[in-house]
Protein backbone atom coordinates (compact mmCIF):
# COMPACT_ATOMS: atom_id res chain seq x y z
CA UNK A 1 0.00 0.00 0.00
CA UNK A 2 2.79 2.40 0.96
CA UNK A 3 4.59 1.59 -2.30
CA UNK A 4 1.46 2.44 -4.31
CA UNK A 5 1.12 5.79 -2.54
CA UNK A 6 4.79 6.60 -3.15
CA UNK A 7 4.46 5.59 -6.80
CA UNK A 8 1.45 7.88 -7.26
CA UNK A 9 3.28 10.76 -5.57
CA UNK A 10 6.24 10.17 -7.88
CA UNK A 11 3.98 10.27 -10.95
CA UNK A 12 2.41 13.54 -9.74
CA UNK A 13 5.88 14.98 -9.16
CA UNK A 14 6.98 14.02 -12.68
CA UNK A 15 3.84 15.61 -14.12
CA UNK A 16 4.44 18.83 -12.21
CA UNK A 17 8.05 19.03 -13.39
CA UNK A 18 6.88 18.52 -16.96
CA UNK A 19 4.29 21.30 -16.66
CA UNK A 20 6.83 23.69 -15.15
CA UNK A 21 9.27 22.94 -17.97
CA UNK A 22 6.59 23.59 -20.61
CA UNK A 23 5.60 26.85 -18.94
CA UNK A 24 9.22 28.06 -18.85
CA UNK A 25 9.71 27.11 -22.49
CA UNK A 26 6.65 29.16 -23.51
CA UNK A 27 7.83 32.13 -21.45
CA UNK A 28 11.27 31.97 -23.04
CA UNK A 29 9.74 32.03 -26.52
CA UNK A 30 7.58 35.05 -25.66
CA UNK A 31 10.28 37.00 -23.81
CA UNK A 32 11.89 38.77 -26.84
CA UNK A 33 8.47 39.87 -28.14
CA UNK A 34 7.43 41.16 -24.71
CA UNK A 35 10.75 42.99 -24.32
CA UNK A 36 10.28 44.66 -27.70
CA UNK A 37 6.69 45.74 -26.87
CA UNK A 38 7.77 47.06 -23.48
CA UNK A 39 10.67 49.00 -24.98
CA UNK A 40 8.63 50.45 -27.87
CA UNK A 41 6.49 53.02 -26.00
CA UNK A 42 9.44 54.13 -23.88
CA UNK A 43 11.86 54.77 -26.70
CA UNK A 44 9.39 55.84 -29.34
CA UNK A 45 11.87 55.42 -32.13
CA UNK A 46 11.32 51.80 -33.12
CA UNK A 47 14.98 50.99 -33.65
CA UNK A 48 16.39 54.37 -34.67
CA UNK A 49 20.08 54.41 -33.99
CA UNK A 50 20.39 58.18 -33.66
CA UNK A 51 18.55 59.07 -30.42
CA UNK A 52 20.09 56.82 -27.81
CA UNK A 53 23.40 56.32 -26.12
CA UNK A 54 25.01 53.08 -27.41
CA UNK A 55 27.20 52.70 -24.36
CA UNK A 56 24.16 52.89 -22.08
CA UNK A 57 22.43 50.29 -24.28
CA UNK A 58 25.37 47.94 -23.95
CA UNK A 59 25.44 48.40 -20.20
CA UNK A 60 21.73 47.87 -19.76
CA UNK A 61 21.83 44.72 -21.87
CA UNK A 62 24.65 43.42 -19.72
CA UNK A 63 22.56 43.99 -16.59
CA UNK A 64 19.58 42.28 -18.20
CA UNK A 65 21.72 39.27 -19.03
CA UNK A 66 23.07 39.13 -15.49
CA UNK A 67 19.56 39.17 -14.03
CA UNK A 68 18.39 36.28 -16.19
CA UNK A 69 21.52 34.17 -16.00
CA UNK A 70 19.66 31.28 -14.46
CA UNK A 71 16.99 31.08 -17.15
CA UNK A 72 17.33 28.06 -19.45
CA UNK A 73 17.32 28.21 -23.24
CA UNK A 74 19.20 31.51 -23.57
CA UNK A 75 22.90 32.15 -24.03
CA UNK A 76 23.39 33.66 -20.56
CA UNK A 77 24.36 30.36 -18.95
CA UNK A 78 27.67 30.24 -20.80
CA UNK A 79 28.44 33.96 -20.97
CA UNK A 80 31.50 33.70 -18.73
CA UNK A 81 32.99 30.91 -20.82
CA UNK A 82 32.39 32.85 -24.03
CA UNK A 83 34.01 35.97 -22.60
CA UNK A 84 37.02 33.93 -21.51
CA UNK A 85 37.36 32.31 -24.93
CA UNK A 86 36.88 35.56 -26.85
CA UNK A 87 40.05 36.54 -28.67
CA UNK A 88 41.18 40.16 -28.28
CA UNK A 89 43.45 40.07 -31.32
CA UNK A 90 42.84 42.69 -34.02
CA UNK A 91 41.99 40.03 -36.59
CA UNK A 92 39.13 38.67 -34.52
CA UNK A 93 37.85 41.72 -32.60
CA UNK A 94 36.73 43.62 -35.68
CA UNK A 95 35.01 46.93 -35.05
CA UNK A 96 33.13 49.47 -37.07
CA UNK A 97 35.37 51.29 -39.46
CA UNK A 98 33.01 54.21 -39.54
CA UNK A 99 33.32 54.95 -35.85
CA UNK A 100 37.09 54.77 -35.92
CA UNK A 101 37.74 56.52 -39.20
CA UNK A 102 34.66 58.41 -40.27
CA UNK A 103 36.04 61.23 -42.38
CA UNK A 104 35.83 64.55 -40.65
CA UNK A 105 34.87 67.62 -42.59
CA UNK A 106 38.54 68.35 -43.26
CA UNK A 107 39.25 64.83 -44.56
CA UNK A 108 36.18 64.85 -46.78
CA UNK A 109 37.29 68.25 -48.02
CA UNK A 110 40.67 66.79 -48.92
CA UNK A 111 38.95 64.12 -51.01
CA UNK A 112 36.97 66.74 -52.86
CA UNK A 113 40.06 68.90 -53.23
CA UNK A 114 41.98 66.02 -54.82
CA UNK A 115 39.19 65.45 -57.33
CA UNK A 116 38.90 69.17 -57.93
CA UNK A 117 42.58 69.27 -58.92
CA UNK A 118 41.83 66.61 -61.54
CA UNK A 119 38.95 68.66 -62.90
CA UNK A 120 40.71 72.01 -63.06
CA UNK A 121 38.45 74.98 -62.42
CA UNK A 122 35.41 74.19 -60.28
CA UNK A 123 31.92 74.37 -61.71
CA UNK A 124 29.26 76.56 -60.09
CA UNK A 125 26.85 73.64 -59.63
CA UNK A 126 27.08 71.70 -56.38
CA UNK A 127 25.45 68.25 -56.14
CA UNK A 128 24.30 67.30 -52.68
CA UNK A 129 26.01 64.37 -50.95
CA UNK A 130 25.15 62.85 -47.59
CA UNK A 131 27.76 63.30 -44.87
CA UNK A 132 27.95 59.91 -43.10
CA UNK A 133 29.71 61.31 -40.04
CA UNK A 134 27.03 63.81 -39.04
CA UNK A 135 23.99 62.88 -41.13
CA UNK A 136 24.11 66.28 -42.81
CA UNK A 137 24.03 67.16 -46.47
CA UNK A 138 27.13 68.79 -47.89
CA UNK A 139 27.93 70.23 -51.28
CA UNK A 140 30.49 68.64 -53.56
CA UNK A 141 32.59 71.34 -55.20
CA UNK A 142 32.93 70.92 -58.94
CA UNK A 143 32.65 67.14 -59.38
CA UNK A 144 30.85 66.35 -62.61
CA UNK A 145 32.61 63.49 -64.33
CA UNK A 146 29.80 60.97 -63.89
CA UNK A 147 27.04 63.08 -65.50
CA UNK A 148 29.38 63.80 -68.39
CA UNK A 149 30.14 60.08 -68.73
CA UNK A 150 26.47 59.10 -68.80
CA UNK A 151 25.83 61.77 -71.46
CA UNK A 152 28.50 60.28 -73.71
CA UNK A 153 27.09 58.63 -76.88
CA UNK A 154 28.40 55.23 -75.73
CA UNK A 155 26.06 55.48 -72.73
CA UNK A 156 22.99 56.55 -74.71
CA UNK A 157 22.41 53.57 -76.97
CA UNK A 158 18.84 52.31 -77.18
CA UNK A 159 17.48 48.86 -76.48
CA UNK A 160 15.34 47.01 -79.00
CA UNK A 161 11.63 47.61 -78.51
CA UNK A 162 10.53 45.48 -75.57
CA UNK A 163 7.75 42.94 -75.97
CA UNK A 164 5.92 40.94 -73.32
CA UNK A 165 8.50 38.19 -73.80
CA UNK A 166 11.30 40.64 -72.97
CA UNK A 167 9.98 41.80 -69.60
CA UNK A 168 10.32 39.71 -66.47
CA UNK A 169 6.80 40.53 -65.29
CA UNK A 170 3.72 41.23 -67.38
CA UNK A 171 1.55 43.09 -64.91
CA UNK A 172 -2.19 42.88 -65.49
CA UNK A 173 -4.10 46.04 -64.59
CA UNK A 174 -6.65 43.93 -62.72
CA UNK A 175 -4.05 42.62 -60.30
CA UNK A 176 -3.55 44.35 -56.96
CA UNK A 177 -0.51 44.05 -54.73
CA UNK A 178 -1.28 43.35 -51.07
CA UNK A 179 1.80 43.67 -48.84
CA UNK A 180 0.31 41.48 -46.12
CA UNK A 181 0.12 38.62 -48.60
CA UNK A 182 3.76 39.07 -49.55
CA UNK A 183 5.30 37.59 -46.46
CA UNK A 184 5.13 37.45 -42.68
CA UNK A 185 1.60 38.12 -41.44
CA UNK A 186 2.95 39.49 -38.17
CA UNK A 187 4.86 42.41 -39.68
CA UNK A 188 4.05 45.66 -37.96
CA UNK A 189 1.80 48.17 -39.72
CA UNK A 190 2.40 51.64 -38.34
CA UNK A 191 -0.55 53.13 -40.21
CA UNK A 192 -2.94 50.68 -38.51
CA UNK A 193 -4.71 50.19 -41.80
CA UNK A 194 -6.60 46.91 -42.01
CA UNK A 195 -5.65 46.24 -45.60
CA UNK A 196 -3.09 48.30 -47.55
CA UNK A 197 -3.41 48.21 -51.29
CA UNK A 198 -0.86 49.28 -53.87
CA UNK A 199 -2.33 50.13 -57.25
CA UNK A 200 -1.18 48.19 -60.33
CA UNK A 201 1.73 49.35 -62.43
CA UNK A 202 -0.47 49.66 -65.49
CA UNK A 203 -2.20 52.72 -63.96
CA UNK A 204 -1.04 56.32 -63.67
CA UNK A 205 -0.47 55.89 -59.92
CA UNK A 206 2.26 53.29 -60.36
CA UNK A 207 4.62 55.53 -58.35
CA UNK A 208 2.82 54.44 -55.18
CA UNK A 209 4.37 50.99 -55.41
CA UNK A 210 7.32 50.41 -53.04
CA UNK A 211 10.65 51.05 -54.74
CA UNK A 212 11.81 47.44 -54.43
CA UNK A 213 8.72 46.28 -56.36
CA UNK A 214 9.20 48.92 -59.05
CA UNK A 215 12.81 47.72 -59.39
CA UNK A 216 11.59 44.14 -59.89
CA UNK A 217 9.01 45.15 -62.47
CA UNK A 218 11.64 47.05 -64.47
CA UNK A 219 13.87 44.00 -65.05
CA UNK A 220 13.98 42.89 -68.69
CA UNK A 221 15.91 40.63 -71.04
CA UNK A 222 18.80 43.09 -71.40
CA UNK A 223 19.32 44.73 -68.00
CA UNK A 224 18.47 44.71 -64.31
CA UNK A 225 17.70 48.43 -64.41
CA UNK A 226 17.79 51.18 -67.01
CA UNK A 227 20.46 53.85 -67.05
CA UNK A 228 18.42 56.80 -65.85
CA UNK A 229 15.68 55.05 -63.90
CA UNK A 230 14.82 57.32 -60.92
CA UNK A 231 13.71 54.27 -58.93
CA UNK A 232 17.34 53.21 -58.49
CA UNK A 233 18.34 56.19 -56.35
CA UNK A 234 15.14 55.87 -54.33
CA UNK A 235 15.83 52.17 -53.73
CA UNK A 236 19.40 52.91 -52.61
CA UNK A 237 17.99 55.44 -50.15
CA UNK A 238 15.50 52.86 -48.86
CA UNK A 239 18.31 50.39 -48.17
CA UNK A 240 19.89 52.96 -45.85
CA UNK A 241 16.84 54.51 -44.20
CA UNK A 242 14.03 51.94 -44.08
CA UNK A 243 13.29 50.56 -40.62
CA UNK A 244 14.44 46.96 -40.19
CA UNK A 245 11.61 44.77 -38.90
CA UNK A 246 13.09 41.27 -39.11
CA UNK A 247 16.51 39.60 -39.33
CA UNK A 248 17.41 35.96 -39.95
CA UNK A 249 20.59 34.16 -40.98
CA UNK A 250 20.85 33.16 -44.61
CA UNK A 251 21.24 29.42 -45.02
CA UNK A 252 24.12 28.04 -47.07
CA UNK A 253 27.33 29.81 -47.95
CA UNK A 254 30.66 29.71 -46.20
CA UNK A 255 30.39 32.96 -44.24
CA UNK A 256 27.75 34.73 -42.19
CA UNK A 257 25.11 36.71 -44.09
CA UNK A 258 21.83 38.07 -42.78
CA UNK A 259 18.50 38.56 -44.52
CA UNK A 260 16.95 41.85 -43.42
CA UNK A 261 13.30 42.71 -43.98
CA UNK A 262 12.18 46.34 -44.02
CA UNK A 263 8.99 48.06 -42.97
CA UNK A 264 7.92 48.42 -46.63
CA UNK A 265 8.22 44.62 -47.03
CA UNK A 266 11.38 44.82 -49.11
CA UNK A 267 14.34 42.56 -48.30
CA UNK A 268 18.10 42.85 -48.60
CA UNK A 269 21.18 40.70 -47.97
CA UNK A 270 23.39 42.12 -45.23
CA UNK A 271 27.12 41.37 -45.22
CA UNK A 272 28.75 42.72 -42.05
CA UNK A 273 32.19 44.30 -41.94
CA UNK A 274 34.95 41.77 -41.32
CA UNK A 275 38.06 43.73 -42.33
CA UNK A 276 39.19 47.32 -42.27
CA UNK A 277 39.72 49.17 -45.56
CA UNK A 278 43.48 48.95 -45.27
CA UNK A 279 43.75 45.20 -44.71
CA UNK A 280 44.90 43.16 -47.72
CA UNK A 281 44.40 39.45 -48.25
CA UNK A 282 47.57 37.72 -46.99
CA UNK A 283 49.65 36.29 -49.86
CA UNK A 284 49.50 32.78 -48.37
CA UNK A 285 45.68 32.71 -48.34
CA UNK A 286 43.85 30.60 -50.91
CA UNK A 287 41.11 32.42 -52.79
CA UNK A 288 38.45 30.10 -51.35
CA UNK A 289 39.41 30.90 -47.74
CA UNK A 290 39.47 34.66 -48.17
CA UNK A 291 37.10 36.81 -46.14
CA UNK A 292 34.14 38.44 -47.84
CA UNK A 293 34.28 42.23 -47.69
CA UNK A 294 31.22 44.43 -47.36
CA UNK A 295 32.92 47.35 -49.11
CA UNK A 296 33.70 45.10 -52.09
CA UNK A 297 29.97 44.50 -52.57
CA UNK A 298 29.33 48.25 -52.55
CA UNK A 299 32.21 49.06 -54.90
CA UNK A 300 31.24 46.24 -57.29
CA UNK A 301 27.79 47.77 -57.80
CA UNK A 302 29.30 51.15 -58.65
CA UNK A 303 31.92 49.61 -60.97
CA UNK A 304 29.27 47.57 -62.79
CA UNK A 305 27.22 50.72 -63.32
CA UNK A 306 30.20 52.71 -64.65
CA UNK A 307 31.03 49.89 -67.07
CA UNK A 308 27.37 50.12 -68.19
CA UNK A 309 26.73 46.42 -67.58
CA UNK A 310 23.95 47.03 -65.03
CA UNK A 311 23.98 43.40 -63.91
CA UNK A 312 24.65 43.85 -60.17
CA UNK A 313 21.59 44.36 -57.93
CA UNK A 314 21.61 47.72 -56.11
CA UNK A 315 23.89 47.77 -53.06
CA UNK A 316 24.32 50.45 -50.38
CA UNK A 317 26.38 50.71 -47.23
CA UNK A 318 24.66 51.14 -43.88
CA UNK A 319 25.72 51.63 -40.28
CA UNK A 320 23.56 49.17 -38.31
CA UNK A 321 22.74 49.24 -34.62
CA UNK A 322 23.42 45.62 -33.61
CA UNK A 323 21.21 45.82 -30.53
CA UNK A 324 18.07 47.46 -31.88
CA UNK A 325 18.28 46.49 -35.55
CA UNK A 326 19.51 42.90 -35.24
CA UNK A 327 19.24 41.42 -31.74
CA UNK A 328 15.90 42.96 -30.79
CA UNK A 329 14.12 42.14 -34.06
CA UNK A 330 15.45 38.67 -34.84
CA UNK A 331 13.32 35.57 -34.32
CA UNK A 332 16.30 33.37 -35.14
CA UNK A 333 17.27 31.74 -31.85
CA UNK A 334 20.51 30.40 -33.27
CA UNK A 335 21.56 33.93 -34.15
CA UNK A 336 20.31 35.41 -30.85
CA UNK A 337 22.31 32.93 -28.79
CA UNK A 338 25.61 34.06 -30.34
CA UNK A 339 25.38 37.65 -29.01
CA UNK A 340 27.73 38.53 -26.17
CA UNK A 341 29.68 41.44 -24.67
CA UNK A 342 33.41 41.51 -25.33
CA UNK A 343 36.09 42.43 -22.76
CA UNK A 344 36.15 45.88 -24.42
CA UNK A 345 32.43 46.24 -23.57
CA UNK A 346 31.39 46.01 -27.23
CA UNK A 347 28.35 44.09 -28.46
CA UNK A 348 29.43 41.11 -30.59
CA UNK A 349 27.88 38.15 -32.37
CA UNK A 350 29.09 35.44 -34.73
CA UNK A 351 26.08 33.42 -35.98
CA UNK A 352 26.40 30.04 -37.66
CA UNK A 353 28.17 29.26 -40.96
CA UNK A 354 30.85 27.00 -42.45
CA UNK A 355 33.81 29.31 -41.80
CA UNK A 356 34.65 32.24 -39.54
CA UNK A 357 31.61 31.83 -37.27
CA UNK A 358 33.14 31.54 -33.81
CA UNK A 359 34.10 33.74 -30.88
CA UNK A 360 37.57 34.03 -32.42
CA UNK A 361 36.03 35.63 -35.53
CA UNK A 362 33.18 37.49 -33.87
CA UNK A 363 31.71 40.64 -35.40
CA UNK A 364 31.90 43.45 -32.88
CA UNK A 365 30.52 46.95 -32.85
CA UNK A 366 31.75 50.18 -31.31
CA UNK A 367 30.07 49.62 -28.94
CA UNK A 368 26.99 48.29 -30.74
CA UNK A 369 27.17 49.75 -34.27
CA UNK A 370 28.67 47.96 -37.23
CA UNK A 371 29.09 48.63 -40.92
CA UNK A 372 27.66 46.39 -43.59
CA UNK A 373 26.50 46.22 -47.18
CA UNK A 374 22.84 45.79 -48.06
CA UNK A 375 22.10 44.27 -51.48
CA UNK A 376 18.52 44.51 -52.71
CA UNK A 377 16.84 41.15 -53.23
CA UNK A 378 15.96 39.97 -56.70
CA UNK A 379 12.37 38.75 -57.24
CA UNK A 380 11.37 35.67 -55.31
CA UNK A 381 12.22 32.41 -57.08
CA UNK A 382 8.55 31.41 -56.92
CA UNK A 383 7.74 34.41 -59.14
CA UNK A 384 10.84 34.58 -61.34
CA UNK A 385 12.90 31.40 -61.50
CA UNK A 386 16.63 31.68 -62.05
CA UNK A 387 18.95 29.12 -63.57
CA UNK A 388 22.37 28.49 -62.06
CA UNK A 389 25.26 27.77 -64.44
CA UNK A 390 28.70 26.44 -63.69
CA UNK A 391 31.34 28.91 -64.84
CA UNK A 392 33.42 27.22 -67.62
CA UNK A 393 36.49 28.88 -66.13
CA UNK A 394 35.69 27.82 -62.60
CA UNK A 395 38.73 27.24 -60.39
CA UNK A 396 39.45 23.87 -58.81
CA UNK A 397 38.90 25.04 -55.22
CA UNK A 398 41.61 22.62 -54.20
CA UNK A 399 44.99 23.24 -52.63
CA UNK A 400 46.92 21.10 -55.15
CA UNK A 401 44.72 20.38 -58.18
CA UNK A 402 44.38 22.68 -61.16
CA UNK A 403 41.34 23.22 -63.32
CA UNK A 404 41.35 22.04 -66.94
CA UNK A 405 41.55 25.57 -68.36
CA UNK A 406 44.75 26.18 -66.37
CA UNK A 407 46.60 23.38 -68.21
CA UNK A 408 44.92 23.30 -71.64
CA UNK A 409 45.74 26.32 -73.87
CA UNK A 410 43.01 25.27 -76.34
CA UNK A 411 40.31 25.03 -73.69
CA UNK A 412 38.28 27.91 -75.16
CA UNK A 413 37.85 26.01 -78.44
CA UNK A 414 35.99 23.31 -76.53
CA UNK A 415 33.83 25.88 -74.76
CA UNK A 416 32.88 27.53 -78.05
CA UNK A 417 31.44 24.22 -79.28
CA UNK A 418 29.37 23.67 -76.13
CA UNK A 419 25.85 25.12 -75.66
CA UNK A 420 25.01 27.82 -74.71
CA UNK A 421 28.40 29.24 -75.67
CA UNK A 422 28.20 28.09 -79.29
CA UNK A 423 25.68 30.79 -80.24
CA UNK A 424 24.16 34.01 -79.01
CA UNK A 425 25.84 36.35 -76.56
CA UNK A 426 26.66 34.06 -73.67
CA UNK A 427 30.38 33.83 -74.44
CA UNK A 428 30.56 37.62 -74.75
CA UNK A 429 28.80 37.87 -71.38
CA UNK A 430 31.48 35.63 -69.89
CA UNK A 431 34.14 37.98 -71.29
CA UNK A 432 32.35 40.97 -69.74
CA UNK A 433 32.26 39.15 -66.40
CA UNK A 434 35.96 38.28 -66.74
CA UNK A 435 36.90 41.93 -67.25
CA UNK A 436 34.65 42.95 -64.35
CA UNK A 437 36.27 40.39 -62.03
CA UNK A 438 39.82 41.28 -63.07
CA UNK A 439 39.31 44.97 -62.35
CA UNK A 440 38.18 43.97 -58.82
CA UNK A 441 40.70 41.17 -58.35
CA UNK A 442 37.87 38.66 -57.73
CA UNK A 443 38.95 35.03 -58.17
CA UNK A 444 35.78 33.53 -56.67
CA UNK A 445 33.42 33.23 -59.65
CA UNK A 446 32.43 29.56 -59.59
CA UNK A 447 28.80 29.91 -60.80
CA UNK A 448 26.54 32.51 -62.33
CA UNK A 449 22.78 32.92 -62.76
CA UNK A 450 20.28 33.96 -65.43
CA UNK A 451 16.53 34.47 -65.43
CA UNK A 452 14.89 31.28 -66.66
CA UNK A 453 12.12 33.10 -68.52
CA UNK A 454 14.56 34.56 -71.06
CA UNK A 455 16.27 31.25 -71.87
CA UNK A 456 19.86 31.56 -73.11
CA UNK A 457 19.26 34.92 -74.78
CA UNK A 458 19.81 37.18 -71.79
CA UNK A 459 22.50 38.69 -69.57
CA UNK A 460 24.47 37.13 -66.72
CA UNK A 461 23.63 38.39 -63.23
CA UNK A 462 26.79 39.48 -61.38
CA UNK A 463 26.02 38.20 -57.88
CA UNK A 464 28.25 37.69 -54.84
CA UNK A 465 31.23 40.03 -55.30
CA UNK A 466 32.45 40.05 -51.70
CA UNK A 467 35.87 38.60 -52.46
CA UNK A 468 36.84 41.45 -54.75
CA UNK A 469 39.19 44.28 -53.79
CA UNK A 470 41.25 42.06 -51.53
CA UNK A 471 44.66 43.02 -52.95
CA UNK A 472 45.73 46.29 -54.51
CA UNK A 473 49.43 45.47 -54.70
CA UNK A 474 48.98 42.39 -56.89
CA UNK A 475 47.21 41.83 -60.23
CA UNK A 476 45.98 38.23 -60.59
CA UNK A 477 46.53 37.68 -64.31
CA UNK A 478 44.96 34.21 -64.22
CA UNK A 479 41.55 35.91 -64.00
CA UNK A 480 42.15 37.18 -67.55
CA UNK A 481 42.75 33.71 -69.02
CA UNK A 482 39.24 33.43 -70.59
CA UNK A 483 39.86 36.69 -72.45
CA UNK A 484 43.35 35.77 -73.62
CA UNK A 485 42.27 32.25 -74.67
CA UNK A 486 39.09 33.23 -76.53
CA UNK A 487 40.10 36.65 -77.86
CA UNK A 488 36.47 37.80 -78.04
CA UNK A 489 34.87 40.99 -76.71
CA UNK A 490 31.79 43.12 -77.35
CA UNK A 491 32.42 46.23 -79.39
CA UNK A 492 30.53 48.38 -76.87
CA UNK A 493 32.59 46.96 -73.99
CA UNK A 494 35.84 47.53 -75.88
CA UNK A 495 34.93 51.14 -76.70
CA UNK A 496 33.92 51.91 -73.11
CA UNK A 497 37.14 50.43 -71.75
CA UNK A 498 39.10 52.66 -74.11
CA UNK A 499 37.03 55.64 -72.99
CA UNK A 500 37.63 54.88 -69.29
CA UNK A 501 41.38 54.70 -69.92
CA UNK A 502 41.44 58.33 -71.10
CA UNK A 503 42.43 61.14 -68.75
CA UNK A 504 39.07 62.84 -69.15
CA UNK A 505 37.10 59.79 -67.99
CA UNK A 506 39.68 58.00 -65.85
CA UNK A 507 38.11 55.00 -64.15
CA UNK A 508 39.59 55.62 -60.69
CA UNK A 509 38.27 59.18 -60.56
CA UNK A 510 34.81 58.11 -61.71
CA UNK A 511 34.73 55.40 -59.05
CA UNK A 512 35.87 57.84 -56.37
CA UNK A 513 33.15 60.28 -57.35
CA UNK A 514 30.47 57.59 -57.50
CA UNK A 515 31.43 56.13 -54.11
CA UNK A 516 31.22 59.55 -52.46
CA UNK A 517 27.46 59.11 -52.57
CA UNK A 518 27.54 56.08 -50.28
CA UNK A 519 26.98 56.55 -46.53
CA UNK A 520 30.14 54.58 -45.71
CA UNK A 521 32.50 56.81 -47.70
CA UNK A 522 35.40 56.21 -48.15
CA UNK A 523 34.43 52.78 -49.48
CA UNK A 524 37.82 52.08 -51.11
CA UNK A 525 41.23 53.41 -50.21
CA UNK A 526 43.26 55.16 -52.89
CA UNK A 527 45.56 52.19 -53.74
CA UNK A 528 42.51 50.12 -54.79
CA UNK A 529 41.33 52.94 -57.05
CA UNK A 530 44.77 53.23 -58.66
CA UNK A 531 44.92 49.45 -59.09
CA UNK A 532 41.78 49.57 -61.27
CA UNK A 533 43.48 51.99 -63.68
CA UNK A 534 46.50 49.71 -63.85
CA UNK A 535 44.36 46.63 -64.48
CA UNK A 536 42.32 48.43 -67.13
CA UNK A 537 45.52 49.05 -69.08
CA UNK A 538 46.37 45.35 -68.80
CA UNK A 539 42.95 44.37 -70.20
CA UNK A 540 43.45 46.67 -73.17
CA UNK A 541 46.93 45.21 -73.72
CA UNK A 542 45.50 41.68 -73.85
CA UNK A 543 42.87 42.78 -76.36
CA UNK A 544 45.52 44.58 -78.45
CA UNK A 545 47.54 41.36 -78.66
CA UNK A 546 44.39 39.48 -79.72
CA UNK A 547 43.58 42.03 -82.43
CA UNK A 548 47.13 41.89 -83.74
CA UNK A 549 47.04 38.10 -83.82
CA UNK A 550 43.53 37.43 -85.17
CA UNK A 551 42.35 40.71 -86.68
CA UNK A 552 39.91 43.31 -85.35
CA UNK A 553 36.78 41.83 -86.94
CA UNK A 554 37.51 38.38 -85.46
CA UNK A 555 37.99 39.75 -81.94
CA UNK A 556 35.61 42.68 -81.57
CA UNK A 557 32.00 41.64 -82.14
CA UNK A 558 29.20 44.08 -82.84
CA UNK A 559 26.45 43.73 -80.23
CA UNK A 560 23.23 44.89 -81.87
CA UNK A 561 21.00 42.46 -79.94
CA UNK A 562 20.29 40.51 -83.14
CA UNK A 563 20.47 37.31 -81.11
CA UNK A 564 17.45 38.39 -79.07
CA UNK A 565 15.38 39.19 -82.13
CA UNK A 566 16.26 35.79 -83.59
CA UNK A 567 15.22 34.15 -80.33
CA UNK A 568 11.83 35.86 -80.48
CA UNK A 569 11.37 34.79 -84.09
CA UNK A 570 7.86 35.57 -85.19
CA UNK A 571 6.81 36.94 -81.82
CA UNK A 572 7.65 40.56 -82.73
CA UNK A 573 3.95 41.09 -83.33
CA UNK A 574 3.35 40.86 -79.58
CA UNK A 575 2.27 43.86 -77.58
CA UNK A 576 5.14 46.38 -77.47
CA UNK A 577 6.18 48.14 -74.31
CA UNK A 578 7.92 51.43 -73.76
CA UNK A 579 11.50 50.65 -72.70
CA UNK A 580 11.27 53.43 -70.14
CA UNK A 581 13.95 55.84 -69.06
CA UNK A 582 17.24 55.28 -70.76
Amino acid sequence: MIKMILFRKFRVLILMVFLVACTMHIMIDLLPKLEKRAAGPETGNGGCQCTHNPSEEAGSWGKQRARSVAEPGWPNKHTLRILQDFSNEPSSNLTSHSLEKIPAAGERGESFKRMKQYDGAADNQKPLIRDASRGKTVAAPGIFRLPALFEHPLYKTDLPTLTDDDTLFNVNTDIRFYPKAAGNQEWHNEANVEEEEYPPTGEVTAESYPNWLRFHIGINRYELYSRHNPVLDSLLKDLVTQRITSVVMKSGGTQLKLIMTFHNYGQALFKPMKQTREQETPPDFFYFSDLERHNAEIAAFHLDRILDFRRVPPVAGRLVNMTREIRDVTRDKKLWRTFFISPANNICFYGECSYYCSTEHALCGKPDQIEGSLAAFLPDLALAKRKTWRNPWRRSYHKRKKAEWEVDPDYCDEVKQTPPYDRGSRLLDIMDMTIFDFLMGNMDRHHYETFEKFGNETFIIHLDNGRGFGKHSHDELSILVPLSQCCRVRKSTHLRLQLLAKEEYQLSRLMEESLLRDRLHPVLIQPHLEAMDRRLRLVLQVLAVCVEKEGYSNVVEVDDHHWAREARGGRDTATHRNPGHR
